[in-house]
């Protein structure tokens, strides 16, 4: 039996990580979310899955909980997420180092076997190649939110260091499914396409990215805790096929039928990088297999077959 908490539990990914952990039902669960972007209606029902209401940067509510309940893996999914919310308010980023340091300063003191740390494709800034390889693609971005987590992936590499504290840090690309919050490109754009609403894009929507199911993303969390992988190790989680944004805005048109139209907005000062795509082959190898195609993931969320 292996007992788990995961912070930020309410969000769109944490959330399906616990739910797919939970159908195993010799794994506890406790999920902690202060709610500030997460939602209660997230949270997976099950008797192994607890659901406390806290903030992570808050050093007292991390120690009562893990003193508590002696956890034997913390996945850290916690952080202030979202394009234009990082943007705006970059102090609200950079408290979540806070959390960072309370979430290793317990684990090491409680008997964490593994921390598991979300950190972000965001780390690689613009990248000086492609794909971007998680040991040989420099790190070069500025943005608060890429420093803080570039930070946390320090903060882990430290603590094994210094205390020996197991780790694994998952650079995460852009995942997507159906809880998914509208601050994210493909919820925005299937609920404008459900909408017959333009949708827009900013600058001339050449910026690629890569899409990732939410299950391939579970999945994989999931194979990499039960078999013991990726050890003090970090590992791009993501999908490798590039698409324009405007290619993505094509595909939700065409898989919803919708007659929306695609409108141009000026482009972001900062914070939209061109290019974006993983080296995953490690992913792919632990999966045993291909990712998801985008249409196929879309239908999924829609509900429909091809």
């Amino acid at each position: 039996m292996a007992s788990i908490l995961i912070t930020g539990g309410a969000g769109f990914i944490p959330s399906s990580v616990a739910e797919g952990l939970s159908k195993n039902p010799e794994h506890s669960i406790v999920l902690i979310d202060n709610l500030l972007t997460g939602k209660t209606s997230n949270i997976p029902a099950g008797n192994n899955v607890k659901f406390i209401k806290g903030d992570v940067n808050d050093m007292h509510a991390v120690t009562s909980i893990m003193a508590a309940y002696r956890f034997d893996y913390v996945f850290h999914y916690a952080a202030v997420v979202g394009v234009h919310r990082t943007l705006m308010y970059p102090s609200l980023v950079l408290k979540d180092m806070n959390g960072m340091y309370n979430v290793l300063e317990c684990a090491k003191n409680t008997g964490v076997k593994r921390v598991f740390f979300s950190s972000s494709s965001e780390v690689y800034g613009e990248p000086v190649e492609v794909p971007q390889h998680e040991e040989r693609t420099p790190l070069n971005s500025r943005l608060p939110y890429a420093v803080v987590k570039n930070v946390g992936e320090c903060y882990c590499r430290t603590y094994k260091q210094d205390y020996d504290l197991d780790y694994t840090i998952f650079r995460f690309f852009n995942t997507y499914g159906p809880k998914q919050s509208e601050d994210f490109v493909i919820s925005k754009f299937l609920q404008a396409a459900r909408e017959k609403k333009d949708i827009t894009l900013y600058g001339d929507g050449l910026q690629t990215r890569t899409f990732c199911y939410i299950d391939d993303n579970v999945e994989f969390t999931r194979k990499i805790m039960e078999n013991e992988l990726c050890i003090n190790e970090v590992v791009n989680v993501g999908h490798d096929l590039q698409y324009t944004i405007k290619e993505l805005a094509e595909a939700i048109i065409k898989v919803t039928g919708s007659s929306s139209k695609i409108v141009h907005l000026p482009p972001l000062k900062e914070g939209d990088m061109q290019r974006r795509q993983p080296d995953n082959s490690r992913m792919k190898e632990i999966l045993g297999r291909d990712l998801l195609p985008l249409e196929e993931g879309l239908r999924k969320i829609l509900g429909t077959k091809k």
